[in-house]
């Protein structure tokens, strides 16, 4: 009988009758809907305090868009926010693509031993704090002769005298990169390995007997296989952009601030370094801001793959 046949006369059931039939699937579904109403839905009610001045000492005062305009007249809330954007866009792009090409090379692989070994390796970078992961970079690339970095290219030549890679404008993004790619990398395969698993076996069969080279299957098979899937992840992970906060606070001093100071970072220090009684109302102003920017961004893309694709995934 047709599954279909079968379901059509429940939905068009009384409330009461679908209810006995999944009430232990409503019963589930109940503490994630309690989690979703205490930990997203309610705390949106806050965004009330951006119309006002708050500062937990008085009571809120409305003040309409007062806290916008200052906001926007703060070339530090700009250079915070370019900032985001950068540093989020291209640590996407960046993991992403390396997610791809990982996953590809161990797709590849013949032997099951290796390749488990293999992403076990590159998993576990995953699983260290930032904290952790901070420590161990700023030794590695620390100037002084415990810098295991600056030894090994004053030693080959490549430069004359040592550089503080986390402390060098200069330098810090594409250290930031770096680190950002060795820890993401083997998480990002996950969700390609869990594609590329699911490909017909017959269709790189019929490619080997058209002649195509190992190449031309993974070019012209495999990465179409998961073209949907890579533009997924990357509408998914636009919706955060704007949450970055861990990896740029504990890689960022003083001497890089211009250049890795972001929005999260903003906030934390206009509420807690402010050298004052923090204006909540304020920085409730950039989170919503923050939050409309990546709504957008969101949405820009999903418009982009129903041009692309002809459907959205939204």
């Amino acid at each position: 009988m047709n599954n279909n046949n079968v379901a059509q006369p429940l939905r068009k059931a009384p409330l009461k009758v679908r209810f006995e039939k999944y009430k232990w699937f409503y019963i589930m579904f109940l503490p994630v809907m309690a989690f979703l109403i205490i930990f997203h839905y309610l705390p949106m009610f806050g965004i009330r305090f951006a119309f006002t001045k708050y500062n937990l000492i008085k009571a809120p005062v409305f003040v309409g868009f007062d806290q916008f305009r200052r906001l926007f007249s703060m070339p530090n809330f700009w250079s915070a926010f370019y900032n985001t954007l950068e540093l989020s866009i291209v640590k996407l792009l960046l993991n992403t693509g390396m997610a791809i090409i990982a996953s590809l090379f161990l797709n590849e692989m013949i032997s099951e031993r290796t390749k488990k070994l293999t992403q076990t390796i590159i998993y576990l970078p995953h699983f260290m704090s930032w904290v952790v992961t901070a420590s161990v970079f700023q030794m590695l690339f620390s100037p002084t002769s415990a810098g295991l970095v600056n030894q090994m290219l004053l030693k080959m030549g490549v430069i004359d005298k040592s550089i503080y890679f986390l402390g060098d404008s200069a330098w810090w993004r594409t250290t930031y990169y770096i680190i950002n790619v060795w820890r993401e990398t083997g998480w990002g395969t996950i969700i390609f390995m869990a594609t590329l698993a699911g490909i017909d076996p017959g269709i790189y069969e019929a490619g080997s007997i058209d002649g195509a080279t190992r190449m031309q299957k993974m070019w012209y098979i495999t990465i179409p296989s998961i073209a949907n899937t890579i533009l997924t992840v990357l509408i998914l992970n636009l919706a955060k952009v704007m949450n970055l906060f861990e990896s740029a606070f504990v890689l960022q001093n003083d001497a890089v601030m211009g250049t890795s100071q972001v929005l999260q970072t903003y906030v934390y220090y206009q509420t807690f370094n402010s050298g004052g009684i923090p204006d909540y109302g304020y920085t409730t102003a950039i989170g919503l801001f923050r939050s409309i920017v990546g709504m957008f961004l969101v949405l820009a893309c999903n418009f982009a793959s129903k041009k692309v694709r002809g459907r959205s995934i939204v």
